[in-house]
């Protein structure tokens, strides 16, 4: 259960941000009407939300998850993998030190948060271009420290871990073929994504209520089968820059 969320409004450099997409310019203005949009449906689930001006000097710097990790004794300063991202992550100490005590991912570490997945006790922190070995096995050190495991998983086909699979309750995880099979992901059901949805792998699960983006039929089919509460956003803009639900926001 969260109470909080913590989101930065897209600049007007949104734009100029990193993306490997290929769906086009994004539109400002199209944009923070989404983001918006996306507010409101965090505040619909319960969530009281911090919600930081536009920072000029960091085009993808409204992709606030990629910052920390935050557990209910700890936020996690990450260092993102990204070089153009990583001061990001000054501004956003002054305000997670308001709300946990911090740790640090230090050089030659890298962490981006979206490689970063919950269930409980356990994490799951994925390998990519963003995270690498050194900067997940500090945060795996950390979290142990209060009483939590981890499993590094290599991730080769996509951004981040969350860009092909997530927990949504009920010990069920939406995947992409990717890591259908890996055996870390055994004892869970497993709903696959079909590959021409693979945007729709990254939902946000948000006390007892499912956010996915809207405009991806097979999944949200499967879905409703399971009697999810789901509440469907138009992300188009963020998709263009490669960010999904998650990467919008961090909650606590």
């Amino acid at each position: 259960m969260f109470n909080r969320a913590i989101t930065k409004k897209p600049c007007s450099h949104f734009a100029d941000g990193i993306t490997t997409a290929n769906l086009g310019k994004p539109d400002f203005n199209l944009a923070l009407n989404q983001h918006t949009d996306y507010i409101a449906a965090l505040k619909s689930c319960g969530l009281e939300i911090t919600e930081l001006d536009a920072d000029e000097n960091f085009p993808d710097s409204c992709f606030t998850e990629d910052t920390a990790v935050i557990t209910d004794e700890v936020a996690v300063i990450t260092n993102p993998g990204a070089q153009s991202r990583r001061d990001e992550i000054v501004s956003m100490i002054s305000v997670l030190e308001q709300f946990r005590k911090l740790e640090f991912i230090e050089p030659p570490g890298t962490l981006e948060g979206g490689d970063v997945m919950q269930l409980e006790k356990h994490f799951y922190i994925g390998l990519t271009d963003r995270t690498n070995e050194d900067g997940a096995h500090q945060l795996g050190n950390i979290l142990s420290k209060y009483g939590y495991q981890y499993t590094v998983i290599p991730v080769t086909a996509a951004l981040h871990l969350k860009t092909i699979v997530n927990y949504i309750g009920n010990n069920n995880l939406l995947v992409t073929k990717e890591l259908f099979s890996h055996p870390a992901f055994n004892t869970f059901n497993k709903i696959l994504v079909p590959q021409n949805e693979m945007y729709a792998a990254n939902c946000l699960l948000i006390n007892n209520k499912l956010i996915i983006p809207a405009g991806f039929i097979q999944v949200k089919t499967e879905l409703q089968k399971l009697n999810y509460d789901l509440i469907e956003l138009n992300m188009s803009e963020f998709e263009k820059m490669d960010g999904g639900l998650s990467c919008l926001s961090l909650r606590i």
